[in-house]
């Protein structure tokens, strides 16, 4: 190599480098919503030199949204004309009047009426219902988990899919890429040697993305059964088979005209995935029948969405609440504008109640966590140390008339990083069930006083600190 071609790599990388950094500061000004997530990507990208530049394009960039938005349109020219999605009329004066015209505006989807909803508590529950609505299938099977391991209650799951498509129902399985890895053989892999269609969201060798994950948990059966809430499958979350590392959690069963909204959900997701489109498998609900009366929407956000359309809801249901707002979360690491909203109904004089694990499966989150207690001690917002097993529900009840139900966690993964579900529900005995049931746990958890934070050693209180940092990313 000429002296002078080695004298002018210097001057080159430095060229390529000013040049990718100033690219990249101008896409982070023009794309990041956040003030504090500009300071943070520009400043990483000139102080670490090309790292920082492929740190960005990495973990930064959402490249999904365009490609999501596009095979949306095309869903729904695709689509059949919705069930019938009347809006649901609730007393005067009740929460209904006030929250559910808000989160049509986030969601632009309307809100149903005749809906049923059940409680399924943890595994032993939520898995032989799943089990039997699968067996009982007559057309159609779409399966979307987050994690699907092939333990003995996931072989069990693999049996059932294969069966009844054997016995010619429409299969479809979506799994997110990360998640199916957490077991070995990989569950999509098992299913597509069984002759399932199965796919994987975002698979990590053709993404950079590994980072935007699908955290969706939904189970349709021909259209009309629906399965969602927050629990995976794995045979962890049956606790009557005492497992190693018991985890606890809810689903639920939902019937009636949401299912669609469901449906439409899973098919946004199945194309987005590279899946073919079916024709559409319509439920058998005849136009007048009602299975409940509950008043539910679905609510889907991701990274793919022009609005955070759960942190809105959020925020809407904590602005209309007047008595009182119990939450339940295995992950609490809501950023500050959560955190402020949060505080502020406990100052109007809402009762507060959060309930997060003693002690969940991340140590790192946990430790975050503990970091940013600190905003609540004052304000009375109520957080409490629930029991033992790790407790992965995601809950939120307001006034004991509205529900929020699925897979949607209080932290910066779940709320701008992953694809998540919710269920918007108006129904006071379902709420009053559940508010009891986050009652049973406060009942033996222990309340996070300011004291206890203070006990905590400096050592400790530096490493949450440095846990900290890593906040958006956990």
């Amino acid at each position: 190599m000429a002296d002078w071609l080695q004298e002018m790599i210097p001057w080159i990388g430095g060229i390529l480098w000013v040049l990718g950094a100033l690219f990249s500061t101008g896409h982070a000004l023009l794309n990041k919503r956040e003030t504090t997530a500009v300071i943070g990507w520009v400043g990483l990208v000139w102080l670490a030199p090309v790292l920082g530049i492929a740190l960005y394009w990495v973990l930064g960039v959402n490249r999904v949204r365009r490609r999501a938005v596009k095979l949306r349109a095309r869903w729904a020219r695709e689509s059949s004309p919705p069930l019938r999605q009347e809006p649901a009329q609730l007393g005067k004066g009740t929460l209904h009047d006030s929250l559910a015209p808000l989160v049509g505006r986030v969601v632009s989807r309307p809100l149903s009426q005749g809906n049923d909803i059940s409680t399924l508590v943890n595994g032993d529950q939520a898995y032989p219902a799943m089990l039997n609505a699968i067996a009982q299938a007559e057309r159609s099977i779409s399966l979307l988990t987050y994690i699907f391991d092939t333990d003995a209650w996931g072989m069990q799951f693999i049996e059932a899919l294969v069966t009844a498509k054997r016995r010619g129902v429409e299969v479809r399985v979506l799994v997110d890429a990360l998640g199916v890895r957490y077991s070995s053989p990989c569950a999509d892999t098992v299913l597509r040697g069984r002759g399932v269609a199965a796919l994987r969201f975002l698979p990590l060798h053709k993404t950079l993305h590994f980072n935007l994950r699908n955290h969706r948990k939904l189970l349709i059966a021909d259209g009309s059964l629906a399965f969602t809430g927050g629990i995976n499958i794995r045979a962890a979350c049956v606790l009557r088979d005492e497992p190693a590392e018991p985890v606890r959690d809810l689903h639920f069963s939902l019937r009636g005209p949401v299912v669609e909204q469901l449906a439409e959900v899973f098919e946004e997701d199945w194309l987005f995935a590279g899946g073919r489109p079916v024709k559409k498998i319509e439920a058998s609900i005849a136009e007048d029948e009602d299975f409940g009366v509950a008043a539910a929407r679905a609510i889907s956000d991701g990274p793919d969405e022009d609005l955070d359309r759960i942190p809105w809801t959020l925020h809407g249901a904590l602005a209309c609440a007047k008595r009182r707002v119990v939450i339940m979360t295995p992950y609490f690491l809501p950023n500050p504008a959560l955190a402020k909203a949060l505080n502020v109904a406990a100052m109007r004089g809402v009762q507060v109640d959060i309930v997060v694990p003693r002690r969940s499966n991340l140590p790192l989150v946990d430790w975050a966590m503990w970091a940013g207690l600190w905003r609540f001690m004052n304000h009375g917002c109520r957080i409490w140390l629930g029991p033992e097993p790790f407790d992965h529900t995601k809950l939120m009840v307001v006034d004991a008339e509205w529900v929020l139900i699925g897979s949607a966690n209080w932290d910066p993964r779940s709320l701008r990083l992953n694809f998540e579900l919710g269920v918007e529900v108006y129904e006071p005995a379902l709420a009053a069930e559940l508010e009891a049931h986050v009652d049973v746990q406060i009942a033996g958890a222990e309340r996070v006083e300011p004291g206890l934070i203070a006990e905590r050693s400096k050592l400790r209180r530096l490493r949450d600190g440095v846990a900290r940092l890593l906040t958006p990313y956990l």
